[in-house]
């Protein structure tokens, strides 16, 4: 923090991008570090108070809201903005499942570097409020209890906190004005079982509940849980159950696998998956939380606890494992676990994820190896508030044996055996005219994903490759001549001058049901030939089946002078994003030849 000659001072500010704390951006006249603005949103204009200064920004809060979002709401809780603990109340709740999907996305793109991340809507909580089963609570002057603001360091003291169960509510009514005698106080209960825990030991005689508890139960689906004080357990009881659903259902379980889960805890995953499962492994660092775990998971003779650390562990298990669970603290996991992983190669991967920010830096590293990104869940564990959980489902990369190839192109055949891909071709039956109001890019891509669907139908559990390419001169698309006459006047519009080609790639996997696609742009500058070496090259009828009645390869007449972009795109088939595809697919391209290498190769030849 710096000597602060801002604090208090108020200024209009035009809100800008989520911060990650909750907050919004802003920016302020004259002033090169960032403004972060408590109780707005994007889009809005508000009267700030400067809060705080920090060296590398500057804290402000919301006093008055000049142009508001149509997503604002008034907040329910009088300690909203004070409290700090809540950073969303002001917003819809249909908001705030999509702003946490977007923050996930941007996490995923920013720290990851994965494009185009497969994220699926958040998965809401019945519960906006009421739905934390664990509390603690600063012990402010005269025993009083309540919380600290996180940016002005004040003390404000509550009588109810929204966001807890009101069983939760009901020890700090009788706590509060009692706690002198320490600095914190926390409560956690049992939302299926009224048991409840509050450390530390209490000796006032007015309080009259039990206190310095060592543990307390709680049941999840029917299975019943030992939780002790200085053990991990999710705050939302009633979303832990669709957690548990998912990480579930991402297994795939057939009831032979041996699985590891890594950061195990009590045994909340282990014991809750013990059934559908031959093994379970749980690998915990913390003694108290294997203590917990061992009572927990007494009555299933398929489990196995090992009490160490996960990267510690991993290795000496060997290769005997099918899945494995992560569900690390929110710093995420050691970069000596993710290389365990990347050695051991399980099939499937459940990562569970408090931070989107280390998620993602740590599936950077796992999909750099040989895993696959299938699917990332965000699950709203923490309504009113930007924490968001997350599910992220890898695969181990599928082995690629063919593609089959929707075009009747030799060229595009031709440049997938290049790349080292089995391709067989079966033709498709698809009227390629263009539509009214129809960009280039628009058509040439739905034609692919046309004729992709077509052969699809025909063979709906291949991997299938559709692709369309144009040349496009001032907007206008150039197909294949359907005459001579009309070869030359393509060409003849062509002459020494630029032009686009543009391709649209599209593949659909009947394995996985799911289907990718991308463009490619090229620009092409075509030499100022001769008349003669025009009227040749249509006698020649070589490029008849070619867009723009020319090929780049054609060396007997050789049009281009030179070209920006890919090399291959103008030839029919840019494999660059072919592999870009086949990798978001989830398939092993580590055998193919590089696509980069193709290009210079071709280029040169």
């Amino acid at each position: 923090m710096i000597r602060s000659s801002l604090a208090g001072k108020r200024f209009i500010l035009t809100l800008k991008s989520w911060g990650r704390l909750g907050e919004v951006v802003a920016n302020l006249e004259g002033e090169a570090r960032p403004v972060f603005v408590q109780g707005g949103i994007p889009g809005e204009r508000v009267r700030v108070e400067i809060v705080r200064e920090w060296r590398r920004y500057i804290a402000a809060r919301t006093v008055e809201v000049i142009d508001a979002s149509s997503e604002r709401i008034a907040p329910p809780c009088k300690y909203f903005g004070p409290c700090t603990g809540c950073q969303w109340q002001h917003i819809s709740y249909a908001f705030q499942l999509k702003t946490k999907k977007l923050l996930v996305v941007s996490a995923l793109e920013r720290v990851g570097g994965i494009s185009n991340p497969p994220v699926a809507d958040t998965v809401k909580s019945d519960l906006n409020y009421e739905y934390r089963n664990h509390a603690r609570f600063t012990v402010g002057p005269k025993g009083k209890l309540g919380y600290v603001n996180r940016e002005d360091r004040q003390f404000v003291e509550i009588d109810k906190c929204m966001l807890m169960d009101p069983r939760v509510n009901r020890i700090l009514s009788g706590l509060q004005n009692k706690c002198q005698e320490t600095t914190q106080v926390a409560v956690r209960c049992g939302i299926n079982t009224n048991d409840f825990l509050i450390q530390p030991t209490l000796t006032n005689p007015e309080i009259n509940f039990n206190s310095g508890q060592k543990h307390y139960r709680e049941t999840v689906l029917d299975r019943h849980f030992r939780i002790g004080s200085p053990s991990f357990f999710q705050v939302n009881i009633r979303q832990l159950n669709q957690l548990y659903e998912i990480v579930k259902r991402k297994l795939n379980l057939s009831g032979v696998e041996t699985i590891v889960d890594a950061y195990g805890g009590v045994g909340t995953f282990a014991v809750l998956l013990a059934p559908f499962v031959d093994k379970i492994i749980s690998i915990e660092d913390s003694p108290a939380a294997v203590e917990d775990a061992l009572i927990n998971g007494a009555s299933y003779t398929n489990l196995e606890f090992r009490q160490g650390k996960t990267e510690d562990v991993l290795l000496d298990l060997g290769d005997r494992l099918d899945s494995v669970i992560l569900d690390p603290s929110r710093k995420g996991c050691h970069h000596a676990v993710l290389d365990a992983l990347i050695k051991i190669k399980p099939s499937r991967i459940v990562y569970v994820s408090c931070d989107p920010d280390t998620l993602s830096r740590d599936l950077k590293i796992l999909c750099e190896g040989p895993f696959h990104l299938d699917e990332v869940i965000p699950i709203d564990m923490f309504p009113q508030t930007q924490h968001v959980e997350c599910v992220a489902a890898l695969s181990l990369r599928r082995t690629l044996t063919k593609v089959i190839l929707a075009s009747s192109s030799p060229r595009r055949r031709e440049l997938l055996n290049l790349l080292g891909v089995d391709a067989q071709v079966c033709l498709p039956d698809v009227d390629e005219s263009i539509q009214p109001e129809e960009s280039p890019q628009e058509m040439v891509v739905r034609l692919a994903a046309a004729k992709a669907r077509v052969v699809s139908e025909r063979l709906p559990s291949e991997l299938i490759l559709g692709a369309d390419t144009a040349v496009v001169v001032d907007g206008r698309v150039f197909g294949k001549p359907k005459s001579a006459s009309e070869a030359s006047e393509m060409l003849q519009m062509l002459r020494n001058r630029e032009h686009q080609v543009v391709t649209g790639v599209v593949l659909m996997d009947g394995s996985s049901q799911q289907t990718f696609s991308g463009l490619s742009t090229s620009q092409v500058f075509i030499r100022n030939f001769s008349d003669s070496d025009k009227d040749s090259y249509i006698d020649s009828g070589q490029g008849m089946d070619k867009a723009g009645g020319y090929g780049i390869q054609d060396k007997s007449f050789n049009p281009v002078e030179r070209i920006e972009g890919s090399y291959t795109n103008i030839v029919g088939l840019p494999l660059a994003l072919v592999t870009d595809l086949l990798i978001r697919a989830g398939y092993n391209t580590c055998e193919l030849t590089p696509s980069d290498d193709l290009e210079s190769e071709n280029q040169s030849a």
